[in-house]
């Protein structure tokens, strides 16, 4: 995926009423820019760190930049836009990078559950339910998932286990946006809950992988799978 038009570089400042992070532009002038991303960005957002904004597709938006990518604690560059999950993970189905799905698979968008509890990613070839979570805190070389409790996060481990007792097959996708992980789990000291009942769905037959993402300021690009270990 690259950026078209090119990412914007500046430094952070603060973030504000989670939705809102105050920047300095490379010219001196401080700027505001939206993040899309509700968890808290642990170790990503570094008071005076290097961070990539891309500039908003409607002019007459009262925020001109979106928050894209942002240099961690630890020197890395993190996509933390989590609109950008979505989009890499269909990347990475039609590179054939993702278990027991072909390259040329039909994939639906948005997809209403049948009974009524929300929408999933992705239906794939009308068979296979597709969750897809933006992964940004890496702890020892392991990506882990959430990095703030998620009652949402837990909605949909419930959905697509469902899925799989009516006879499909469901898939939880983590897309790690950092190049430190060697690994990927669950978060189990920031969301014991969900860590309790991913251990459950997977036993009940839902799948997980977790896709190696490498972070670029010209794009994001899909490499592989990362080792899932619980």
């Amino acid at each position: 995926m690259i950026f078209d038009p090119p990412l914007v570089h500046a430094r952070f400042t603060r973030r504000e009423k989670r939705f809102l992070v105050h920047v300095v532009m490379d010219d001196g002038a401080p700027a505001i820019a939206h993040t899309n991303n509700t968890g808290r960005m642990t170790g990503c957002l570094v008071p005076g760190g290097s961070v990539w904004l891309s500039p908003a597709a409607n002019p007459r938006r009262k925020l001109a930049w979106t928050l894209e990518l942002a240099e961690t604690d630890t020197g890395v560059l993190a996509g933390v836009n989590t609109m950008r999950a979505n989009h890499l993970a269909a990347e990475a189905i039609a590179a054939g990078l993702l278990p027991g799905i072909r390259p040329d698979a039909r994939i639906k968008a948005e997809v209403a559950y049948p009974d009524g509890s929300g929408r999933a990613d992705f239906l794939v070839d009308d068979k296979i339910w597709v969750e897809v979570k933006n992964v940004t805190l890496v702890r020892d070389g392991r990506a882990i998932f959430p990095d703030a409790p998620t009652a949402r996060g837990r909605k949909h481990l419930r959905a697509l286990r469902d899925r799989v007792a009516a006879g499909d097959r469901a898939l939880l996708v983590f897309c790690v946006q950092r190049p430190d992980a060697r690994s990927a789990g669950p978060a189990d000291a920031i969301d014991p809950d969900y860590g309790r009942l991913l251990r459950e769905v997977l036993s009940a037959g839902v799948e997980i992988a977790a896709l190696s993402v490498r972070t670029d300021p010209r794009g994001l690009y899909p490499e592989g799978q990362l080792p899932v270990v619980l």
